[in-house]
């Protein structure tokens, strides 16, 4: 390395800190995950190359690919009858191959809305079937979960699809809804590893890496054999599932590193004590944090308590002529990425399986301070 280039390195390495992250995604990532990678950079293994070199088709890289399927099958305790496929163009993709690798000779599915990603799987569906709205949370300002007992589920639907949890406006579902014989359909980006769930009660999952899994670049779909090979015609190889289950998510070269990087997450995820302990973190993370604001007179959060999320927290001040205040020093204290989206605005704290808790405790202690020199 040129002397110049060394001393750069050298230099920020003596003064960079690391900041605590609440970005809705791409998000945070365990430090000793990305340690490891540094320390692989280069030379995998002993191969003498970074993986992102490799050729998906060589030996080192078979084997990461064979150990990450092996380990996220073990975390999600994935039965035998449903294909693991790693896929490209994120979640968002799938809201348009779902119906397309779904309906078979049926026109029509249901959707429940519940939020703004709910809502754009919806709008790319439209082109492909004649979507129902089995419920719909709209008129309350996507501040609740639709009570599952009223739901209108039409049995010659392909399908019914929700989105386990709204990064949007926070609401998450507490449980697995009933389908009424359909194959259930899941959008867990936010919150797949979070908690735990029973993969034979869905038909389909789908979930973007870049929160809980890893950097973003992958998508995962977990779906059941018997819904493969009911794709529409149009579709082309690289976007049917069966094609893709066939060739083990290899119809043309993945994301090599960002399958490396998935793997190392899920190893963090068995070290921590797996799916359960993590979901036990983030009961007791987002509790306190729920707490903090429920007993403050400057913070609140719009959304019912049972519907709330566990992943993504949002607060609305009550003077919001404070909000760049509240931003420009929390970003100060090293809090960074915390303000709402830009359709809802106010803050947002994302705080998925790598938010350690001592990020909520920092977060918590800003909070509490700003509220009271404010």
């Amino acid at each position: 390395m040129p002397a110049f280039l060394m001393l750069i390195f050298t230099e920020r390495n003596l003064t960079m800190s690391r900041i605590y992250n609440f970005s809705a995604g791409p998000s945070m990532l365990p430090e000793v995950v990305l340690q490891q990678a540094q320390q692989e950079l280069l030379d995998w293994r002993g191969s003498g190359m970074s993986v992102m070199e490799m050729s998906h088709r060589g030996k080192q890289f078979m084997s990461i690919a064979v150990e990450l399927e092996a380990d996220f099958r073990a975390l999600m305790n994935i039965p035998e009858n449903y294909r693991v496929l790693f896929l490209q163009g994120g979640a968002s993709a799938q809201f348009s191959f779902i119906p397309q690798n779904l309906l078979g000779a049926k026109t029509k599915a249901c959707y429940v809305k519940t939020g703004a990603w709910s809502e754009k799987a919806i709008k790319d569906a439209k082109p492909y079937c004649e979507t129902l709205i089995s419920a719909s949370s709209k008129h309350k300002h996507f501040t609740t979960i639709p009570n599952v007992a009223n739901w209108e589920i039409d049995s010659e639907a392909a399908y019914l699809h929700y989105t386990s949890n709204e990064t949007i406006h926070g609401v998450e579902f507490q449980s697995t809804p009933d389908a009424k014989g359909l194959p259930l359909v899941c959008d867990m980006s936010s919150n797949i590893l979070s908690r735990s769930i029973d993969v034979n009660e869905f038909g389909l999952i789908y979930a973007g890496s870049q929160k809980n899994m890893g950097a973003a670049g992958v998508t995962v779909v977990i779906v059941r054999d018997d819904l493969l090979g009911q794709c529409l015609k149009t579709v082309p190889h690289v976007f049917n599932y069966a094609e893709q289950a066939t060739h083990q998510s290899m119809l043309n070269t993945p994301t090599t590193y960002s399958w490396y990087l998935m793997g190392l997450v899920l190893k963090w995820v068995q070290a921590q004590g797996g799916v359960a302990a993590m979901e036990q973190r983030n009961i007791a993370k987002s509790a306190k944090l729920y707490q903090a604001i429920d007993n403050s007179t400057l913070y609140r959060n719009p959304v019912e308590i049972v519907s709330r999320s566990r992943m993504n927290v949002p607060f609305i001040l009550a003077n919001e002529t404070l909000d760049k205040d509240f931003l420009t020093a929390a970003e100060a204290a090293g809090l960074n990425e915390l303000k709402g989206h830009r359709s809802v605005g106010g803050m947002r704290a994302s705080i998925y399986n790598a938010m350690p808790e001592s990020g909520i405790d920092a977060l918590i202690s800003f909070m509490q301070e700003f509220e009271r020199t404010h």
